[in-house]
């Protein structure tokens, strides 16, 4: 019984861990477009704060990154009042870049002009400034060890833009969880 215990334990403990090889590298250059269209390098211009990006390479990852969106924003971005805290609530101000960032790459970069206009059309005004776009040749399945093209995939970038965390696929609880732990940790 102790045997299989023991062999149990470390692959449920493994199952939980992003099976990402990307943690520790430095996030690969990227140049990106807001939703004004002006031009962000990552990770360069988010240097001097922690960032977290989520990023999708097709529809099907898109539509689980949206789900994401406002768990992501009413964490890391809106400021609880405190006069609606109760005495258990703990309140941690998080200083961090925040960016959803749908991909373009090969034959899709020809509709990409009509697809962020769509984008932008299905999400609220207050997180356009969330959102980064990037239309590009390069795509980065091997610097960022992307296994699923319909799945999105999140990244915790230290102060330095180091690659400190990674996870991808649907929103749940415990992995939002596991992202605030780890910023709050560092």
């Amino acid at each position: 019984m102790l045997r299989i215990a023991m062999v149990l334990l470390p692959l449920i403990f493994l199952s939980f861990q992003p099976k990402s090889g990307v943690v520790g590298k430095p996030f690969p250059e990227m140049v990106c477009e807001d939703y004004n269209g002006k031009g962000v390098n990552l990770p360069a211009d988010t240097k001097g704060k922690y960032t977290l990006l989520g990023m999708a390479f097709s529809k099907g990852a898109e539509t689980e990154l949206k789900t994401w969106l406002n768990p992501m924003y009413n964490k890391f971005v809106v400021k609880k009042d405190k006069k609606d805290a109760d005495v258990f609530d703990v309140q941690y101000d998080y200083n961090i870049n925040l960016y959803f960032v749908p991909m373009f790459t090969g034959l899709n970069q020809l509709t990409s002009k009509q697809s962020k206009e769509k984008i932008k059309s299905l999400t609220e005004k207050e997180l356009y400034p969330y959102l980064l776009f990037y239309s590009g040749d390069k795509t980065y399945k091997e610097e960022l060890d992307f296994e699923k093209k319909d799945t999105p995939y999140f990244f915790v970038l230290d102060k330095n833009g180091k690659i400190m965390y990674a996870t991808s696929g649907k929103f749940d609880e415990k992995k939002l969880e596991k992202i605030s732990d780890f910023i709050e940790e560092n």
